[in-house]
């Protein structure tokens, strides 16, 4: 008996989207909202200028993309994260090449290949998370073309249902809504001076206050602190039985969470949202210095990459709890034993209440219910997620062209050499 023919790649467009909320930029929010305009340091902090919103030094610049990707049968993968333009561009004028007429099943094939060749001006940050958004479309795509959930396609369900905390600036409000811990963000970092020590201090007793000794707190420093700042904070909030202290240094800062484990052994602390591949993460996971590691689906190589990862982690016993990424952590995180609970990223502008991760961008996206979530309501093909009619989406063709010049063939750099002749109004 024959193999079933399986569909190819037929075409590959990408979109940029028309204002605010809606996509995989979490901080392209309208002002006001939280994630922006509330006290929240970072890494830019040290700066006066800077200070008030994170967008005055360009938090959302970027901006969505979305990638969606056709099959000869008329199947069609759809995904959204961050990049904007720049990540168009990256699809475009470079990654197509691998992807056009492939089969979309060879996904570690088609990741190597771009990892490959964007490694000259990649490895981490833009070019990653544009590879990020390509994978989760093509899982998608495949889903769509098998009639199966992703979870299904990457070992199944390992439970029932999965369980979030919240990301939120209201502690209350998440255990109120039924989640079952919430993370909240610090507000000021080293260069508040001794000032800002205390008020940071103050700020977590009073939300330790709030939610009471026991229930599950956790505190977001976004790269903002140092070795010793974040060994006095954390000591002198020892008493708050702070569940765990996340990104508190810089992301390449492998020694500096050594410092903090030799320093705190009995806190906890997480990072990796920031850090980017299998290898960014293996020095994280090797050092065994973290509690918990924390990769974004939308960025760190798509799922095709994090699997990777999580099989490293697994190695060490080090639990995997992704940062955010809506229902591309949802399938992933249910899949996998070494996941204990998932993420959900207050999006509603007060962080009080629950609304979908991606904005108006789908018609169906699951969130959670009372901190929690069915994995049933995950059984649909791919994602699971309808793209909305309405989606505010531009199509980037219409961005991409004319294009500037682009690079001469070598054909065309032969026929140069030997004749002399002038190429784009530039002679030899």
């Amino acid at each position: 008996m024959s193999v079933k023919e399986f569909p190819t790649i037929k075409s590959i467009r990408t979109f940029i989207t028309d204002g605010a909320g809606s996509g995989g930029d979490y901080h392209n929010v309208e002002g006001g909202h939280w994630l922006i305009d509330s006290p929240i340091a970072t890494p830019m902090s040290k700066f006066a200028a800077y200070k008030t919103s994170r967008t005055s030094w360009g938090i959302n610049v970027l901006g969505s993309f979305c990638v969606e990707i056709t099959a000869t049968d008329g199947t069609t993968g759809f995904a959204t994260g961050f990049g904007g333009p720049p990540a168009c561009w990256i699809v475009s004028q470079h990654l197509e090449r691998f992807l056009l007429g492939a089969d979309p099943r060879n996904l570690n094939l088609l990741w190597d290949q771009m990892f490959r060749a964007t490694m000259f001006y990649g490895r981490k940050g833009l070019p990653i998370a544009t590879i990020s958004v390509v994978d989760l479309a093509l899982w998608d795509l495949l889903g769509k073309i098998r009639n199966e959930p992703v979870y299904k396609m990457i070992g199944g369900a390992t439970r029932e249902t999965l369980d979030f905390y919240c990301t939120t600036p209201e502690p209350v409000a998440a255990k109120e809504m039924g989640f079952f811990g919430a993370k909240v963000p610090l507000p000021y970092g080293p260069d508040d001076g001794h000032v800002g020590l205390k008020k940071n201090i103050e700020f977590l007793r009073k939300h330790r206050e709030s939610v009471g000794p026991d229930f599950p707190l956790m505190v977001d420093c976004y790269m903002a602190l140092t070795v010793p700042y974040t060994i006095q904070l954390a000591t002198a909030c020892l008493d708050l039985n702070i569940n765990w202290w996340e990104e508190v240094l810089h992301p390449d800062d492998f020694d500096g969470f050594k410092q903090l484990k030799q320093a705190l052994p009995q806190l906890k602390f997480t990072t990796g949202e920031h850090e980017y591949t299998k290898y960014g993460f293996r020095k994280l996971i090797e050092g065994r210095n973290l509690d918990i590691v924390q990769p974004d689906v939308m960025w760190v190589g798509g799922l095709t990459e994090l699997l990777k990862v999580t099989a490293m982690a697994a190695a060490y016993d080090i639990p995997v709890v992704p940062h955010a990424s809506g229902p591309y952590s949802y399938h992933y995180v249910v899949s996998q034993s070494n996941c204990p609970f998932q993420e959900y990223l207050a999006n509603s502008p007060d962080g009080k209440s629950v609304m979908p991760v991606f904005g108006d961008m789908f018609l169906d996206e699951p969130i959670p219910v009372n901190g929690k979530m069915a994995v049933s309501v995950l059984d649909k093909p791919g994602f699971g997620m309808t793209l909305n009619p309405r989606a505010r989406l531009i199509d980037a063709a219409g961005i991409l062209s004319p294009s500037p010049e682009r690079p001469l063939s070598v054909k065309k750099e032969q026929e140069v050499k030997t004749n002399g002749q002038a190429t784009n109004g530039v002679s030899k």
